[in-house]
């Protein structure tokens, strides 16, 4: 195993990477444990609070993250090793930014409601593409000689993965980058009924494409959605909490 990591991480330049990926997993882990900790209202677990108000931990995420990008422009040149710590600096930055990424995005505290999963996902989406670039895939390259410009299949993967995203296949988009072949399949499949390129070319202009997409979206994407909602939840703890409790909840967050 030591051989393994200095052949293929600290010779290759990737220990940096590294750190930033463990530093992000064992952040988001740690945070996730204490919050339910929080809110199961369990020893001296308790939130920051100043005076009557709430410190979300996304504002001590946004401050590292700010040490540790800056901490690694500094030292960037100097050591490999000074640059692994402002990466696990920034990588648990990170982690206190995406699990709160809900927040972020509607502005309103929804962490343990149905919409935080949200921060999950995120999260996720960042260990993934992260682990992809560990192993040395790489994002847009393309080595096809002097028959295509690597320019103009730059510019046709990206605009499949636009359209991947817009028919809500996130996760497909997000690997098609570093897998093209995925980014076709993504594009000509069918869209998710619930996906903006459903509402804009489905909704009343093709309503069998509709019944189509959330029949599938019920027989196929149902299950391993759920299998999924398992997973996050045996990690992060329940979400869609029922409505009576949300607001004694919030404050926990």
């Amino acid at each position: 195993m030591q051989n393994w990591f200095e052949h293929n991480i600290i010779a290759t330049g990737r220990l940096p990477l590294f750190c930033f990926f463990a530093a992000l997993i064992v952040a988001f882990m740690a945070t996730r444990v204490n919050v339910r900790l929080i809110r199961a209202k369990i020893g001296w677990f308790r939130n920051v609070n100043v005076g009557e108000m709430h410190i979300h931990h996304v504002v001590f995420g946004v401050v590292l993250m700010l040490v540790g990008g800056v901490a690694g422009l500094i030292v960037s040149g100097a050591s490999q090793e000074g640059y692994a710590v402002a990466a696990s600096i920034f990588g648990i930055g990170s982690a206190l930014v995406l699990d709160e990424f809900a927040l972020i995005l509607h502005l309103h505290d929804v962490y343990w409601e149905e919409e935080g999963r949200t921060s999950v996902d995120a999260v996720f989406i960042a260990v993934a593409v992260t682990g992809l670039l560990l192993v040395g895939l790489r994002p847009l390259t393309y080595d096809y000689g002097t028959f295509v410009s690597p320019a103009v299949l730059i510019v046709a993967n990206l605009a499949l993965a636009v359209i991947t995203l817009l028919k809500g296949k996130i996760w497909t988009g997000m690997a098609g980058l570093f897998l093209p072949i995925l980014l076709i399949v993504g594009a000509v499949r069918l869209a998710r009924p619930g996906s903006p390129w459903a509402h804009w070319f489905f909704a009343g202009r093709s309503p069998r494409k509709l019944a189509t997409a959330v029949h599938r979206e019920d027989r196929w994407r149902r299950p391993a959605i759920r299998a999924k909602i398992a997973f996050q939840e045996f990690l992060s703890g329940r979400h869609d909490l029922p409505s009576t409790r949300r607001a004694r909840l919030r404050r926990d967050t």
